[in-house]
């Protein structure tokens, strides 16, 4: 009876260590198969605390004595700075000072000598912190005769103008992370925003001028909603009111492919150095750092100013689509040159000013500037336009979902490790009885 019951646990152990090495390795698997490009490599708050930290030293010590301020590789803030009394407030401050010949002011009043120049189709241009340069670009479009003007103005304005010839066209990547069709094209959903009354759809201003009317994917039969207002050019925002007035729940996830999506906590502005996401319905989620702010970009429709740029890769279709970083929104897909093949620079407009000067606020985040806790996965659908099926957030999630959520890598090797050692063990054990019960054997023949 003893030996019946030793049996019994024995095979349950293997059985059960069996069962761990399956659930672990289910674990392990699954979160590295669906986790996204490394997007816990730096903390979370870090980003943020140095750009505030950055914009309060400019903001104290002026332009004339700064010019400007960006995240650093190690995930400090850096300030450029004119002189050597500017460099010490820095310093005390707990940030790095970098001396520069040229301040703020004098590289805005470059910027503004630029944009009164003859407009050139094809070029952009924004202001370099790190290199305390104003860079111009040009793409394959831009004449020889136009850029030979351009240069001339350039050379005008003095030496910290840098003139760069870029690969491709810069065009506005029309046609996102949840598709929206028109007789104007093809769009993303960028933001869910409200004004308190109606629930809007934030995108791009260059998808369609104002009634333009929106369509789900698939056959084209459900209306998702009308563009009620927006501006482009000069600015590149429009918003799309939901037809039934409503965004629907889990309105504050954008989708960033596989079925997943991120929780939108604020809206916030982006800083020179800051790593961001984009998603969009081409080419799905990218990511990139921010190279500069206040871009200009002269399209072919007309010039857009004050636009973020990166070095994120976007293509034709991710027009309006959302950046965001740590669960901040920064803002939405305007255009720009390349593909995610060859790499290429990618503008935004800045989320803040689009909503400021329409008038409403993010769904679900407190408005502008909430403080924003770590970010959350759920399922895309429930922030796709018109959605209909409730969002399911943390709580909500299937067991799969679970699974593979990538912070149970470590579980996952310790219940691996764990079911490999009561493997060893059970066997030890039958082996030493069975080694046992052979030397009773053998000593009582041999008796």
């Amino acid at each position: 009876m003893r030996h019946a019951r030793g049996r019994i646990v024995r095979r349950v152990a293997r059985l059960a260590a069996v069962g761990g090495l399956l659930l672990g390795g289910t674990m392990v698997t699954r979160a590295m198969a669906s986790e996204p490009p490394d997007a816990s490599a730096a903390p979370r708050t870090l980003a943020r605390t140095a750009s505030a930290t950055g914009a309060d030293l400019v903001s104290r010590l002026g332009t004339d004595r700064t010019a400007g301020h960006w995240i650093g590789a190690d995930g400090r803030p850096v300030v450029a700075v004119t002189d050597a009394g500017a460099a010490e407030a820095v310093r005390r401050a707990g940030a790095t000072a970098q001396r520069v010949r040229h301040s703020m002011s004098e590289l805005r009043s470059a910027a503004s000598t630029l944009r009164g120049a003859p407009r050139v189709s094809g070029t952009a241009w924004a202001v370099d912190y790190r290199s305390n340069e104003v860079v111009v670009r040009g793409d394959r479009t831009v004449s020889r005769a136009d850029w030979s003007r351009l240069a001339g103005v350039a050379e005008g304005v003095g030496a910290f103008v840098r003139m760069e010839r870029t690969e491709g066209a810069f065009t506005t990547r029309l046609n996102g992370a949840e598709p929206i069709l028109s007789t104007a094209g093809r769009c993303s959903a960028g933001f869910n925003v409200t004004d308190g009354t109606s629930d809007f759809i934030l995108t791009a201003g260059h998808c369609g001028p104002t009634g333009s009317v929106w369509f789900g994917p698939g056959r084209g039969d459900r209306q998702v909603g009308r563009t009620v207002a927006g501006s482009f050019p000069g600015d590149d925002f429009s918003l799309v009111e939901y037809a039934n007035g409503e965004a629907g729940d889990g309105a504050d996830v954008v989708a960033v492919g596989d079925g997943k999506g991120v929780r939108i906590t604020g809206a916030g502005a982006a800083a020179v150095g800051q790593r961001v996401f984009r998603s969009g319905s081409t080419s799905g989620l990218r990511q990139g750092r921010v190279t500069a702010l206040d871009a200009t970009v002269n399209y072919p429709e007309g010039t857009v100013t004050g636009l973020i740029e990166t070095d994120v890769c976007a293509e034709p279709g991710d027009s309006g689509g959302p950046m965001f970083s740590e669960g901040i929104a920064l803002g939405v897909t305007s255009g720009g040159s390349g593909d995610c093949d060859e790499g290429g620079t990618t503008f935004f407009q800045p989320l803040p000013e689009a909503m400021d000067s329409l008038g409403v606020r993010l769904i679900g985040s407190g408005g502008q500037g909430a403080d924003a806790g770590p970010s959350a996965t759920s399922p895309p659908g429930a922030a796709a336009p018109g959605a209909s099926a409730p969002a399911r957030g943390v709580e909500g999630e299937t067991l799969l979902a679970r699974l593979a959520d990538r912070r149970n890598v470590g579980p996952g090797l310790l219940i691996i490790a764990g079911s490999l050692v009561a493997l060893v063990a059970t066997r030890w054990i039958r082996t030493e009885r069975d080694r046992k019960t052979y030397r009773r054997h053998y000593s009582a023949t041999w008796g």
